[in-house]
């Protein structure tokens, strides 16, 4: 500890002397001599007569101190660089998007076989949506490489918006499947058949539990990466789990009540149907939100207005616009700051706080800082 660590919990007045400097007026503060450097760690124990000095506090008694250098150096106070964080952002979009094509595959030949050996038109119509999974998350992987492709000159802002248009495709795929079993449930409701057999609920039962944790997993991601495909692609597994828990609802009825329920099953198929429906218009309104514009960023907007009123010189924010192109956001901001200040000053604020809100949030590819003068009092 030096004396630069040690705050006074009053003010001194000029001239104060520290008891162990004899008096010496060279004392610049609270046991710090210019002259002879005696008792770094003291108070200076003298003041002008007309000052009143309180009692120091446990509170107040200490500035904070220096970082130690392992920890100054630690990963923890690193900045990426934006590269690094970008490539990142990609890696793990298209990872997560080729483990859950991977996954849905398996589940759709496992529920098709499964629903076909064991009479289970509701397992069938579950290996269906799957199936539908994995076509989309296939389209996904192939958009998701052209919408991460980096800006140029014809695509300034990059080419994230073809995950949004794709996003369509994928919802026109969901609608589709949606009512193929929609079709075939009412078909079968009307046509007397043998109930499911037992087992097809093991089977069910493990493919909920996978599903719902798949689901937690991509949605983790899809918060970190920001991306509305891993959003949707989350959702997709959700769906799954709940069609899949429809599916098992629907068996046990049929098991339990016998053959004069057997339609249960394919009730549970409709509800699934349903499910889709309803899941396809979850994903559909985010990217459209997307397409145009719309302003729902809200918490990512209050992040940066925070980060940016750090900033000494900036009075205040006002504007902040954020548009989403894919898993990269662009920023128009608008910073208050004196309005005595130069040009060159004001550009040279607008940069620094453009650097900060960069490098702490590794989602925004750019900021644009409109810089605005406070108004005379």
């Amino acid at each position: 500890m030096t004396g630069d660590d040690y705050a006074p919990d009053s003010k001194l007045a000029p001239g104060a002397a520290d008891r162990n400097c004899n008096g010496d007026t060279d004392c610049r503060g609270p046991g710090i001599c210019q002259k002879n450097g005696k008792s770094p760690y003291k108070r200076c124990d003298f003041a002008q007569p007309n000052t009143v000095r309180s009692q120091p506090t446990q509170a107040t008694r200490l500035r904070p101190l220096r970082l130690p250098w392992r920890l100054m150096n630690s990963p923890i106070n690193q900045t990426v660089p934006q590269d690094k964080q970008d490539t990142s952002v990609r890696r793990i979009a298209l990872r997560t998007v080729s483990a859950g094509i991977l996954l849905n595959v398996m589940l759709a030949v496992i529920k098709a076989a499964a629903g076909i050996a064991g009479n289970s038109y509701a397992l069938v119509a579950d290996a269906i949506e799957s199936a539908t999974d994995a076509i989309s998350s296939l389209l996904l992987l192939f958009g998701l490489r052209f919408a991460l492709r980096p800006a140029d000159d014809n695509h300034p802002y990059g080419h994230g918006r073809a995950e949004a248009l794709l996003t369509f495709l994928i919802v026109a795929l969901l609608v589709t499947a949606a009512a193929v079993i929609a079709v075939e449930s009412i078909d079968h409701i009307r046509t007397p058949h043998d109930p499911p057999e037992a087992w097809t609920l093991i089977v069910l039962a493990g493919v909920i539990v996978i599903k719902e944790l798949a689901f937690r997993h991509v949605s983790h991601q899809s918060d970190t990466t920001r991306s509305t495909t891993l959003k949707a692609d989350a959702w997709h597994h959700r769906s799954d789990a709940i069609t899949s828990l429809a599916a098992f609802i629907g068996i046990c009825i049929a098991i339990l009540l016998g053959d004069e329920w057997a339609a249960a099953d394919d009730w549970a198929a409709l509800v699934a149907a349903l499910v889709i429906i309803i899941n396809a218009w979850l994903i559909f309104r985010p990217a459209l939100g997307e397409l145009m514009d719309e302003q729902f960023h809200h918490d990512l907007v209050e992040e940066i207005r925070e980060i940016a009123a750090h900033h000494s010189s900036v009075i205040d924010t006002e504007k902040c616009f954020v548009r989403k192109c894919g898993v990269e956001h662009f920023v128009d901001l608008h910073l208050v700051v004196d309005g005595e200040l130069s040009v060159r000053k004001g550009h040279d604020i607008a940069h620094q706080v453009k650097e900060e809100l960069m490098g702490r949030l590794p989602e925004l590819s750019d900021v644009l800082i409109h810089v605005e003068p406070s108004e005379p009092v």
